[in-house]
């Protein structure tokens, strides 16, 4: 089967988040399991074309989009290590900037009309091509559109007759909102302008839009795919996607283990396994002078890497972190975020300089010594669709601590409720007093159990996390689409705004 995948980011050509390292790993596994996989994204400024060996294939090719004629370039190049072609539409008006969506903390104004224009782009290169799409797989508000388009302008075009779509929420919190106004922008006519389609609050949504219109939904956990359904969690958008329940499915994320494996990391101090486990010692002593702390084997390291933000727990730690700081662990956090949180806490960094240790970037060597060489993880988001840390530090053997919500529910197991299977700890309370309580507890089984201990980290490094597993799931949903070629789509019905 041909799946077109559509996505605004890709690793390790363009990145912002964690959507650009889900569309560089899955299509892989996807590929090796015997689908025949596209990837489509737009070529951004910072994309090197040298170093990725990329070659246009299409040049100065006209699109008429709506009214309106303009012309684009398709790049193509593969994913390292694999068969995968990706390709790029070229467009400089639209793509040659500093930033993916925004600079200095704003957004595009035309961010509409951008992505509006790589979508429809994407679609008709396809026709130029002749890659005939069994499935367009979207990912997230940036190419909803494509799914718009082809129940809408493409609906009867042969090319595209019995090609069905799958939309992947990887973070519901974007949605794509633009005025009204913006509607001739996407090359839509305005009757798409309703409270069953794509009107939202007196905005276009485009995120919803694509629920509405895809065949098929899924999420990045089975656990986030029923939390979404509730006003909790659902950003505005439960009730659309509770009437899309029956098409709603949840996939965890994977960890691609040639990057993330501490058998074969080719940067950490000392490679490990579960076998092995006697040598993370050097990677924590390593970890340690990284950090200008003494080495104190049993003097237990807790390391949190992530952005510097409110929903990621940082409010609940810095309540409680002097409280931490004052036990006998050392600490260290990487990140950047909030400027009010950096500020704090550098400050605690100052008040106990034998404590605690402060990076406020983005480091990925430094990171990968924390997985090898901590003996704890925090993870207290406060919500979490899937999460990629906890995977990492799970791998690595690094026990976690987290609230069980989303991908964390799905990937950690309390070792005080299962030693069979438990990897991690949880608070069930996003209190500060019970985070605390739940740390105690995991420092307790750190001093007093080493059995029960090295029990939760071999666990953990022999979960299968792997895109492998995720990706048999992905083609499950693949094949439902692809026996039900002839059924249309349920599409919501019920009014949101």
């Amino acid at each position: 089967m041909n799946i077109i995948y559509l996505s605004s980011e890709v690793t390790p050509f363009a990145k912002t988040g964690g959507l650009a390292d889900v569309a560089g790993s899955l299509p892989k596994d996807l590929q090796q399991a015997g689908v025949n996989m596209h990837i489509f994204m737009p070529n951004h400024k910072n994309i090197d074309k040298n170093k990725f060996n990329l070659k246009m294939i299409l040049r100065k090719v006209r699109l008429k989009l709506g009214k309106k004629t303009k012309e684009v370039n398709l790049f193509q190049g593969y994913l390292p290590d694999s068969t995968v072609p990706v390709y790029f539409i070229d467009k400089e008006l639209y793509f040659n900037r500093k930033g993916l969506y925004q600079e200095n903390g704003q957004d595009y104004p035309d961010n509409a009309e951008r992505f509006a224009f790589f979508c429809l782009a994407a679609l008709e290169c396809l026709k130029i091509l002749n890659i005939k799409p069994d499935i367009v797989h979207c990912n997230d508000w940036q190419t909803s559109l494509s799914i718009i388009y082809l129940k809408t302008i493409f609906k009867n075009t042969p090319f595209f007759q019995n090609t069905k779509t799958l939309l992947t929420l990887h973070n519901l919190a974007y949605q794509g909102l633009f005025s009204k106004e913006k509607i001739n922008d996407l090359f839509l006519t305005e009757n798409l302008y309703s409270p069953t389609k794509l009107e939202f609050y007196d905005k276009i949504n485009l995120l919803k839009g694509g629920i509405v219109y895809t065949d098929l939904i899924n999420t990045v956990s089975k656990t986030h795919s029923q939390e979404i359904q509730t006003k909790k969690f659902g950003c505005g958008l439960d009730g659309v996607l509770t009437q899309r329940k029956d098409s709603l499915y949840g996939i965890r994320n994977g960890l691609d283990y040639l990057t993330w494996n501490p058998a074969t990391d080719q940067n950490i101090a000392q490679k490990y396994d579960p076998d092995s486990l006697n040598l993370k010692a050097p990677n924590k002593q390593k970890l340690m002078q990284l950090n200008n702390f003494p080495y104190q084997e049993h003097t237990p390291v807790i390391s949190i890497i992530s952005r510097l933000v409110p929903e990621k727990g940082f409010e609940l730690i810095l309540e409680k972190l002097p409280e931490i700081l004052n036990m006998d662990l050392k600490f260290i956090v990487l990140g950047q975020g909030l400027p009010k949180i950096e500020s704090q806490l550098q400050k605690l960094a100052e008040q106990f300089p034998e404590k605690l240790r402060v990076h406020l970037k983005h480091d990925e060597n430094l990171a990968r010594y924390i997985y090898a060489g901590s003996d704890i993880f925090l993870i207290p988001s406060k919500f979490e669709p899937c999460g990629l840390s906890q995977m990492i530090s799970l791998k690595y053997g690094t026990v976690p601590i987290a609230y069980p919500t989303g991908g964390l529910k799905d990937t950690i197991i309390d070792i005080d409720q299962n030693y069979e299977k438990g990897n991690g700890y949880f608070f069930q309370n996003y209190t500060s007093s019970d985070f605390i309580k739940t740390l105690q507890r995991a420092l307790h089984c750190y001093h007093n159990d080493k059995i029960k201990w090295i029990q939760a980290q071999r666990n953990g490094m022999f979960q299968d996390l792997s895109w492998t597993a995720s990706a048999k799931e992905y083609i499950k949903l693949y094949e439902k689409l692809m026996v039900n070629k002839n059924v249309a789509t349920k599409s919501c019905v019920k009014a949101i705004s």
